[in-house]
């Protein structure tokens, strides 16, 4: 259907939305990835649109992220294991390295049980923003 180059490659936007993905909820510390606005986190839940991942493929590769952390854990490591893990898994994938990578940490995610550590289905603390950003042009 498509006369692709044979020294080319194809790759689609959900395929490189699916390796961010995967790499940055890989990543220690991360909890969830954080919508800007209110009617993006309701889409995002419906499946709609891919919350707090925001790409941009022409004529740079630049990502933005928009992340979750569980509380008590330093926000800079975090940022740097996710830009580290994000831009290997892109490059690996993909074949070429990100232009840019910007990391948001919008939120910090806490245990109700007071058990320390934080994971998935807990609540998001009250009134908590950070932000970490990544260096570019890698």
């Amino acid at each position: 259907m498509f006369d692709v180059p044979s020294d080319r490659v194809l790759v689609t936007r959900q395929a490189i939305l699916d390796v961010i993905r995967t790499a940055a909820l890989g990543s220690y510390g991360v909890t969830g990835f954080a919508g800007r606005r209110p009617w993006s986190r309701i889409l995002g839940r419906l499946g709609l649109v891919e919350t707090g991942i925001r790409l941009s493929r022409l004529p740079r590769l630049e990502v933005d992220l928009d992340l979750e952390v569980a509380a008590g854990l330093p926000v800079a490591e975090v940022g740097r294991q996710v830009e580290s893990a994000v831009r290997y898994a892109v490059r690996r994938a993909v074949g070429r390295d990100l232009d840019r990578l910007t990391i948001h940490v919008r939120g910090l995610r806490i245990d109700p049980s007071g058990r320390g550590s934080a994971g998935r289905g807990t609540r998001p603390a009250e009134g908590s923003r950070a932000a970490a950003t990544g260096p570019e042009g890698r």
